[in-house]
Order: structure tokens, then sequence, then C-alpha cells
């Protein structure tokens, strides 16, 4: 009689022990997508595309300029928020005087957010082109702020790269130079991966400067600074070698307040991919 009371007195206090910690337990209640992973299929049907995305849970969308006025008015007819969008580079750089008609047209959609996709390998270099291309985003983020919107820069693996006879790599130079008051980060997890970067330490480092972020995976591959990874890296938000959950608790607590799954390549329809990140995400404890 002693062992049985004894045994639940410590199952009774076990018990009591992990009740605070699922207490405290978190999960991610809104989340969205970005529609560069629908790009093979949206075109053709974006209404019935939209609706099956927002059926998988997805709330929120991050669109892209190059396809927005041939999804917009499917998106209109969903509950889905669209919430920021990837700009033309060339706005920032070389028509910049189309810059300022597209701000007014993307604040007039509702957009809140405005990123800076991608630098292609031939305008890439060491730091005094990063700290140009820093110069520029400030200047870029006075015309999106004065616009009423945000601007955010979208990493890949080049930015990793580190510095010669630095500890520092080449985000934290941009990271340096730019204005946190006019540029945030939009952090690919992938990407920071690929480059050899633990994510979460890139989140806890920019703490209040990562107000955007693409959640996918990627296999285990040796560190490199470019995007040239193959079809099979690519993965779902519950593949892969990256810790989600370790992701998603810095991520919140370091200010981060949008998340899109992305997935460059899929091996299929790429609403499969979405439908597989998305019950993970719903499940999934942090």
């Amino acid at each position: 009689m002693v062992r049985m009371v004894s045994s639940l007195s410590r199952r009774a206090m076990l018990a009591a022990a992990a009740a605070p910690l699922a207490l405290q337990a978190k999960s991610l209640k809104v989340f969205g997508a970005q529609l560069y992973t629908l790009r093979s299929i949206i075109n053709q049907k974006p209404l019935e595309v939209l609706k099956s995305l927002e059926a998988l849970g997805f709330t929120e969308v991050e669109v892209i300029r190059g396809n927005m006025s041939q999804i917009w008015d499917s998106l209109k007819q969903t509950n889905l928020k669209p919430v920021s969008l990837h700009m033309d580079t060339s706005y920032f750089f070389k028509d910049i005087d189309k810059l300022n008609p597209a701000l007014d047209d993307a604040k007039a959609k509702g957009i809140e957010y405005i990123v800076c996709p991608y630098i292609a390998p031939a305008d890439r270099g060491g730091v005094d082109v990063i700290k140009k291309l820093a110069d520029t985003l400030n200047s870029t983020g006075e015309r999106v702020k004065a616009a009423g919107m945000k601007l955010c820069y979208h990493n890949h693996a080049f930015e990793f790269e580190p510095v010669p006879n630095s500890k520092e790599r080449l985000l934290d130079v941009l990271m340096t130079r730019a204005d946190k008051n006019l540029v945030g980060l939009e952090l690919d997890i992938m990407w920071s991966q690929v480059g050899g970067v633990s994510p979460v330490e890139v989140i806890k480092k920019y703490k209040g400067r990562i107000p955007l972020m693409h959640l996918k995976n990627v296999v285990k591959l040796a560190p490199q600074y470019n995007e040239r990874v193959a079809k099979e890296a690519f993965q779902t938000v519950n593949g892969g070698v990256i810790d989600i959950p370790a992701v998603l608790k810095a991520a919140t607590a370091s200010g981060v307040k949008h998340f899109f799954v992305e997935q460059d390549q899929t091996p299929g329809n790429p609403l499969d991919s979405l439908k597989q990140s998305a019950a993970y995400l719903k499940s999934l404890r942090f």
C-alpha cells in the first residue's frame, strides 16, 4: 500500500510539473503562403487555387507583382489577406520612375510590406557592393515609408558569405548599414541554412528587425553561397534538417509578425506540398 501511494504521488508530482509546460506551449495560429510556390498553376485557375489554399488553413498571402493583376480579382473573392508584395527588383535600381506609381497601387490594395526579393548574381559582390545595396534600400525605404508601408529585404544564400579577415558575413554588413527604421529583413530560413548559418542565430541577432519570415526546409548540404541546389533539396516545412520548433520559438519571441510557407520547387502539385506544411504547422506546439 505504501509503495502504491508513493507511485501515485510521484505520478501526480510529474503531472503537476508538466502542466505549466503544457500551458506555456505555443502554436502558430496564423500563417500564410508565398504565391510564388503556386506559380505553375495559379494563373490558369486563380480562384480555384486560392480557394484550395484557404481550405488548407492559410489565412495570409505574399503576392508577386509580376502576376498580381491576373490573380487579384480572384484573391478578393477569398478571405486571404494580402500582407506583403514582392516588387520587381528593377524598380529599386533601374526603373525607379515606376516605383511611386507601383507603391500607390500597392497601398490602395491594402499591402503592408514591400519586399526587395532578389539580387541577380551579376549584381552581387563583396563589402562595397553590399554597402551600396544598403544605401539603395535606405533610399527606397524612405519612399516606401512615405507611401505608408514598410520595406523589407529578402535574403538568399550569398548574403551569408564570410567577409575576409572578419567575423562578419555580408548580411551583417547589410544590416549594419541599413537604417533599422527604414529597412527590415524578410528572413528566408532555408537559404540561411544553405549559407551555413542557423536561422535561430540570425533571428536572435536581429531581434526586432525581422517582421517577415519564409518557412521552408532543406536537406543537409555543405554550406554554399549561391542558389544552385538540386530541386530535391527543397522540402516541406516538416522535412529537412531545420529545427522548425526552435525557429518558431525564437521568432515569436523576437517580434516576427508574419510567416509565409514557401517551397521553390515541389515534386508534384505544389498544393500537395503546401497541404503537408499546413497540416504540420496546425499540429505543431513549440
